[in-house]
């Protein structure tokens, strides 16, 4: 590793910009030896060798396991938290390395099915008579693409809207696909896509379709990625609630709905008129039971807990018994239709999967569940979720992941909190065997930056007083910034509340998360000088502006979720059976990783410069604030706003700034 990471190794000399640091070559030693004791004397069902690292901004992390692990000689899967870092790396370090080494590196991104186009439905879309009714600059577009694509990847349509009402229509659904029947199928593109992966020795994954892999893999069906060595997890702060997705169960309005209205598009192209009409008749029935169940359901929307309705609804065995047995009926009426084509045996057993799924949640005693899992019910605007999410994932973990491949890195930018791994561990199953690694960022924290809270009068979050405080204080701070700044809240109402104050007394533009796609609010705020974009949830990570653009981070107060929320009360309650505490053992550690993520997003380079304002007393005025200072950079604290003006002034706006 040496020869490529050190100040005169091949990074070096083909990268004029390269700046060597040791926790970069520390890290590539570390993920190095642990591929190749993963490697050696493994048998099938021995434990994975694993190893953490948290590489703090700046470090360098994906070349630092990137390059050892092509250099490996092992089939290795890269899983990272988002479709856009799977693109970066594909794109931008693959063939970085691939010049470096000067070797192909025989890597293939493998996305969910549905980011990739099914040119059946295409062509069932494209011969519809209502088409001819429109004018669809968009079916042009994607005809003309099709000419020119082999890989029918929807990242390769730039134009297309996040929202696009077409693409859902044309693409590669699983639960939609004809399999061997399928006349497109010798061209398929999701066909083409498994046969590159079994000669790839690295795939490019996100977290979802990992874990959905290991999820079929458990149930005992085809597997989506061919056989491999190991495995490395980059934001890996993500692994317990992704898994929890897959190894739990879910039912929903929306899910029934797109079930039933496959059936009947299929009806009315493979079946005889008698056929079809006793189904679709059966069908719209079985649609009345659906909305008779869910009338049981308040209107409020929200998660809430599902032992709590069903305690007060006398009838609720019977509604949910109804549906499920409409489910199994329908079972019969899809499976006496096999003969009409393989599509009708899939819609089958998709209706088979409803059932048991609204018998496993509607019954967590039947379904010997037991606290294992949490039974919930979610209701938004236009459909309601019920679901099982298992309460704690480390044994799933250690049954279907650390006991299937030779070597498990995971790795993030935060993983740690109050500067130790305990929590990250406790809650991934990993023992003391697991070796762990911290890199902190050599960006230049102490004479670049500063952390501004509020001086000791300002109100906590919960005084009546403060969301007025906070909205001048915010105004006060970006107008010494001169805008540059990302806000970041912890929920939409304060949010709302701050752009509705900010845009009538600010007179930088004011950017609103919700107000257009995430992509084009993050091009004009990068585009501009003195923008200010608000934001909740998603914009905490991933948002990497560098630059003047953003010189300001503001954050609204500390991140603990909602302890309502019924997953995080079935948590906190086993903690507390347990003998534990769950505020400073569960609350505070998750809580401190997402502050750690959105203070992340001010230094992105060595030359950036700005502050990070916590607009939050707790930080001093509670002894856990002493947990959340520790798990931040080493920014000099100040308390008064004249310290932020003069910070402004004499280092991020002086003429030598990037110096």
């Amino acid at each position: 590793m040496k020869e490529i990471f050190a100040s005169d190794g091949l990074l070096a000399r083909h990268l004029p910009a390269f700046e060597p640091r040791t926790g970069q070559l520390m890290m590539a030693e570390a993920v190095a030896a642990t591929l190749t004791a993963g490697d050696k004397g493994w048998t099938e069902g021995s434990r994975a060798k694993i190893l953490m690292v948290e590489a703090e901004t700046g470090i360098g992390k994906t070349l630092a396991y990137l390059i050892p692990a092509l250099l490996s000689g092992q089939r290795v899967v890269v899983s990272t938290a988002t479709i856009n870092l799977q693109d970066q790396i594909l794109n931008k370090e693959i063939p970085l390395i691939e010049r470096l080494l000067g070797r192909s590196a025989a890597a293939l991104c493998v996305k969910g099915r549905q980011n990739y186009l099914c040119l059946y439905r295409w062509n069932q879309y494209r011969s519809s008579p209502q088409l001819s009714l429109v004018e669809d600059g968009d079916i042009t577009r994607i005809k003309q693409w099709l000419d020119k694509t082999s890989s029918g990847d929807r990242a390769e349509l730039s134009w297309l809207a996040d929202g696009s009402l077409l693409w859902p229509k044309i693409s590669a659904q699983s639960s939609q696909c004809l399999g061997g029947d399928c006349p497109d199928g010798a061209s398929c593109f999701v066909n083409q896509l498994r046969k590159q992966a079994g000669s790839a020795r690295l795939l490019i994954v996100n977290h979802h379709l990992f874990f959905s892999d290991l999820a079929l893999r458990q149930a005992g069906f085809a597997e989506i990625l061919p056989r491999y060595q190991a495995v490395i997890f980059d934001e890996a702060h993500h692994l317990e609630s992704v898994a929890s997705q897959f190894f739990g169960r879910t039912f929903s309005q929306y899910q029934l709905l797109d079930l039933v209205a496959d059936i009947e598009r299929q009806a009315e192209t493979d079946l005889a008129t008698g056929s079809r009409d006793q189904i679709i008749a059966f069908t719209r029935g079985l649609l009345s039971r659906l909305d008779r169940f869910f009338l049981l359901f308040p209107a409020l929307r929200g998660r809430y807990p599902l032992a709590e309705l069903m305690a007060r609804q006398s009838s609720w065995a019977s509604e949910v018994e109804g549906v499920a047995s409409g489910l199994d009926q329908l079972t019969d009426l899809l499976a006496a239709q096999a003969g009409s084509g393989e599509v009708w045996d899939m819609l089958s057993k998709r209706a088979v999967e409803l059932a048991a799924n609204l018998r496993h949640i509607c019954f967590p005693e039947e379904s010997g569940a037991g606290n294992s899992f949490v039974h919930w019910y979610e209701r938004r605007e236009r459909t309601i979720t019920l679901s099982a999410t298992p309460v704690r994932i480390a044994a799933e973990l250690e049954k279907t992941l650390y006991s299937s491949v030779q070597s498990c890195v995971m790795t993030s930018a935060t993983l740690s909190a109050g500067g130790n791994f305990s929590y990250i561990k406790e809650r991934l199953g990993l023992d003391a065997e697991a070796v762990t690694l911290q890199f902190h960022s050599p960006f230049d924290y102490e004479g670049r930056t500063l952390l501004y809270v509020p001086e000791k009068d300002f109100p906590e979050p919960a005084d009546p007083t403060y969301n007025d405080k906070i909205c001048q204080q915010v105004l006060e701070i970006l107008r010494i910034s001169q805008g540059r700044a990302l806000i970041l809240f912890t929920s939409f109402k304060t949010m709302d509340m701050m752009a509705e104050f900010l845009e009538s007394h600010l007179s930088y533009p004011v950017l609103v998360q919700g107000r257009a796609s995430r992509q084009a609010l993050l091009s004009r705020f990068k585009e501009t000088t003195d923008s200010v974009l608000l934001a909740v949830a998603s914009f905490w990570e991933g948002v990497d502006v560098p630059g003047d653009s953003l010189s300001c981070v503001i954050i609204d107060k500390l991140p603990f979720e909602v302890p309502s929320d019924p997953v995080i009360q079935a948590r906190i309650q086993v903690i507390t059976d347990g003998g534990g505490k769950p505020f400073f053992d569960f609350q505070v550690p998750r809580a401190i990783l997402t502050l750690r993520q959105g203070v992340g997003r001010l230094m992105r380079a060595t030359t950036d410069c700005g502050v990070i304002a916590i607009m939050d007393v707790r930080l001093f005025s509670k002894g856990y604030g002493r947990t959340f200072r520790a798990s931040l950079p080493p920014s000099p604290v100040v308390r008064d706003l004249a310290d932020v003006r003069r910070f402004f002034e004499q280092i991020c706006d002086s003429p030598g700034k990037g110096v």
